[in-house]
């Protein structure tokens, strides 16, 4: 297999240096506010879930949820304080659903340290993703923001509603390329565009303007899912074993395409490799070849760029500022990340 090359940026991205440090700049002191302000949303009296909870903090990864908040409540005209409790709601419910995974997928690594089920078992483990979910719920209702609790909570149904759609095609494997975007549009583009509502909506109450917010998480999550799943099938760098998707028979865009494009017999036996519960290294290799010699990559890869032109297109119709402009970045990071 060969590796995704990092594609070219779209419009004026194209000739800078863009890193993580850079698009949080117009937003360096909230953010490090945003990291107290959580730590204390994540507080408990009871001993052992606080040691638990200091051990999760360590694990805090690039904290995009956040960012995309913060930057989006600046862009829209502000960061207040409701604009805090927004970050904290949506990384609260991130942290429990990344919790309760790693016990439902049996997993023992996350970012590279022991998952909370390793050190703790599933017990301590799925208690404490309620407890996160629970101190989110009381946040918002204890300031009464109703607003941000209806769009985490409209977000928390489709996840559910996405992966239990995930699972079922993955027992049948009959899934095609709508049932495919309907997925990722749940699973993963959902919380993103609960992020940036969120952040929208405790700077402004113009309806308009948290639409396109709302419309431009949906487009930037959608481009996102798209670019992880593409790391199955050649990138290593990514925090992720090769071919994982392949091993738990997650059927991808450029698998769903090149199944698409291949003969009956060919179908046939790649469909064969994938219901295999035991994948050797031999067995990715071929389905990753086959998904490259059947334009999978391309495709998928012109998908992923569609929507990121789509995102940028809409944060075009909003006013300019560095706010705004971060938000670009962050459209052309996701697309052309390693990792």
């Amino acid at each position: 297999m060969t590796s995704i090359e990092p594609m070219v940026s779209l419009e004026k991205n194209d000739r800078r240096k863009i890193s993580l440090d850079s698009i949080q700049q117009p937003i360096d002191a909230e953010l490090a506010h945003f990291k107290g302000y959580f730590r204390g949303a994540m507080r408990s009296h009871v001993f052992l879930m606080d040691q638990v909870i200091q051990y999760l903090l360590r694990q805090k990864g690039k904290q995009m949820r956040p960012i995309l908040v913060l930057l989006s409540a600046k862009a829209a005209g502000g960061i207040v304080e409701s604009t805090y409790r927004g970050a904290a709601l949506v990384e609260l419910l991130h942290t429990a659903t990344l919790v309760h995974d790693d016990v439902v997928d049996d997993a023992d690594r996350r970012r590279g340290m022991f998952s909370i089920n390793a050190l703790w078992k599933n017990k301590i483990a799925v208690l404490l993703g309620d407890f996160l979910l629970s101190r989110g719920l009381l946040l918002a209702l204890d300031n009464k923001d109703y607003q941000l609790l209806h769009i985490v909570s409209d977000a928390v149904k489709r996840m559910s509603e996405g992966e239990l759609l995930q699972i079922e095609k993955a027992r049948k494997l009959d899934i095609d390329e709508a049932t495919y975007f309907q997925i990722i549009s749940d699973k993963t583009a959902s919380l993103l565009s609960a992020c940036t509502s969120c952040g929208a909506s405790s700077a402004t109450s113009d309806q308009a303007t948290i639409l396109l917010f709302r419309e431009f998480g949906q487009a930037m999550g959608m481009a996102f899912q798209i670019r992880d799943d593409l790391f199955d099938f050649g990138v290593k760098d990514i925090g992720k074993p090769l071919g994982i998707d392949l091993q738990e028979k997650k059927m991808t865009l450029p698998l769903i395409h090149a199944l698409g494009k291949a003969s009956k017999a060919e179908k046939k036996r790649i469909i064969a490799i994938v219901r295999k519960k035991g994948k050797s290294k031999t067995d990715i290799r071929d389905v990753g070849m086959f998904v490259e010699s059947n334009g999978g990559i391309a495709y998928a890869t012109e998908k992923m760029m569609e929507f990121a032109s789509e995102a940028h297109q809409i944060l075009n119709r909003l006013p300019e500022n560095d706010a705004r402009n971060s938000l670009a970045d962050l459209v052309t990071f996701t697309v052309t990340r390693s990792k």
